[in-house]
């Protein structure tokens, strides 16, 4: 059997249609509802979809009032506030595509941003260093007047059409531009189904910033489209302020970063149940067992695994009712076709390894990269869009992911997934998170390298027997580095390429 795997066509996208109007009428059943908590502390700051609708299209208003048109960028420059969200679909709304931009970025972050997307115009928060040449500055005062503005009417058209703009997070090389039509949040209706099991009675709450992809789509648009609450933590929240908030607004969802989940469990109170909590969901990198087993413990309740890209969200899952395998990341969304691809762009064997592919007519892929015609030719081969991550697939289409191949480590000449390592020494009593990378020797040989966190000391000679019971010879760490923390980048993801740089210039190398 080949590792291709086809769950059937999703129904296609209406036509006319706007990705904002099909969000904002998730909650015209009951207007009145809440549609948006931020949390603080000691307060929340809520929204009910009437209001929320209102700001948003008024705020559509504005912008062309302002002097902007149906087609021109505007940078999103934007603290995680509700600011965000109300910006990002009200410009939707009328045809202006928004370009949402990390709080995070330095001045000169955002003007190579800006020289790439060329906007007519930035919303601007005062408070975030902007280039002093940049486009022409909207800010927050004149930005919030908006919302009072009579409503616009959502501009419907076709669903192919450009709809926003947003950057991949360049951990396999630099940020891409990625665009993104109209039809992309319907498409995100295969990960209501194949992942959240999201329903109008939820209340999901995302652990990340407005700002961030992840939270844009899972803890935002989503939930708004399926008539369901959205609960986001104010700027700031620590990682140890996160149980009590599930509890306290009783969420029945939860969603973050693997890196968050090994944060706040560490801060999770013994026998402090969360009685309305059905499940979490974690994507961004892979979960490890560890941390999987520790939040099962914690809340009683399993948490769902997701497998994507800036390029497409996410495809391959674990969902309530249908959860993945041990040691996969689940099966493909139902609405997609997947395959595991060999170097000649065709499916291969089940179980041989190759590279994970979605069908170019996924209604959740992108439109290509901006200004980048032969980036954007380059990831597709015939009817496949490559991501450029290795897996296997199982006889029941479920999948296995041994990480990116522009991340495989060389040692000693043999190439290997540092995904493969990890997940053979995940299991080790003590550790709480790790990874592996390769690292050059001061002679220049490049070893497998294992950094870890554990609470205690751990025996490295036991690490070292247990690695060899489970891994070939060459698959094995050389180095076993206890650390304080593993490095993430912006989006919460494991950072390799800074464990191998901090390994460079520490006085510890070998």
């Amino acid at each position: 059997m080949l590792s291709l795997c086809d769950q059937g066509p999703w129904p296609a996208c209406p036509a006319p249609f706007n990705l904002a109007d099909h969000v904002l009428a998730g909650g015209l059943a009951a207007p009145d509802k809440i549609a948006l908590a931020v949390l603080g502390a000691s307060r929340a700051e809520r929204w009910s979809f009437a209001r929320l609708r209102a700001a948003a299209l008024g705020t559509g208003t504005g912008l062309l009032e302002a002097g902007l048109a149906p087609g021109d960028r505007v940078l999103l420059r934007l603290s995680n506030t509700v600011d965000f969200p109300l910006a990002f679909l009200g410009a939707v709304a009328v045809g202006i595509v928004p370009v949402p931009v990390s709080a995070a970025l330095t001045a000169g972050e955002v003007a190579r941003i800006a020289r790439t997307v060329g906007p007519a115009a930035m919303l601007a928060d005062p408070a975030l260093p902007c280039p002093e040449d940049g486009p022409r500055r909207i800010g927050l005062e004149a930005l919030r007047a908006m919302r009072a503005r009579p409503e616009a009417a959502p501009v419907k058209g076709d669903p192919e059409r450009l709809a926003y703009i947003v950057f991949t997070s360049g951990t396999s090389g630099a940020p891409r531009a990625v665009m993104h039509a109209h039809r992309a949040v319907w498409a995100r209706g295969m990960m209501r189904e194949g992942w959240y099991g999201l329903t109008p009675r939820d209340r999901l709450l995302h652990a990340g910033a407005f700002n961030w992809t992840y939270t844009l789509g899972t803890g935002l648009l989503d939930p708004w489209a399926a008539g369901a609450a959205a609960l986001i933590p104010e700027a700031g929240t620590a990682p140890e302020a996160l149980p009590l908030l599930i509890r306290r607004h009783d969420a029945t969802i939860f969603a973050a970063s693997p890196g968050v989940y090994r944060k706040l469990l560490k801060h999770w109170p013994e026998d402090a149940p969360a009685p309305r909590l059905r499940h979490g969901l974690s994507a961004g990198e892979k979960l490890t067992a560890a941390t999987r087993t520790a939040w099962e413990a914690a809340t009683g309740t399993a948490v769902h695994e997701a497998f994507g890209m800036s390029e497409c969200s996410t495809f391959i899952s674990g969902a309530p009712g249908v959860p993945a395998p041990p040691g996969t990341l689940g099966r493909p969304q139902p609405g997609r076709r997947v395959a595991i691809l060999g170097p000649d762009a065709a499916p291969v064997a089940m179980g041989e390894t190759g590279t994970i592919a979605v069908s170019r007519r996924d209604p959740g892929l992108m439109l290509g990269y901006l200004g980048a015609k032969a980036e954007t030719e380059a990831r597709f081969s015939g009817e496949w869009f490559l991501t450029g991550d290795l897996g296997v697939m199982g006889a029941d289409g479920s999948i296995t992911c041994h990480g990116r191949a522009d991340d495989l480590m060389n040692a000693g000449g043999v190439r290997v997934a540092p995904q493969e390592v990890e997940a053979a020494l995940a299991a080790f009593p003590g550790v709480d998170a790790l990874a592996v990378t390769d690292v050059a020797l001061k002679d220049q040989v490049r070893v497998i390298a294992c950094f870890y966190t554990a609470r205690d000391p751990i025996d490295e000679k036991a690490f070292s027997a247990f690695a060899a019971e489970r891994l070939a010879r060459w698959k094995q760490p050389r180095l076993y580095v206890r650390r304080t923390d593993l490095p993430t980048g912006p989006n919460g993801k494991l950072s390799r390429k800074a464990l191998r740089a901090e390994w460079r210039t520490s006085d510890g190398q070998a």
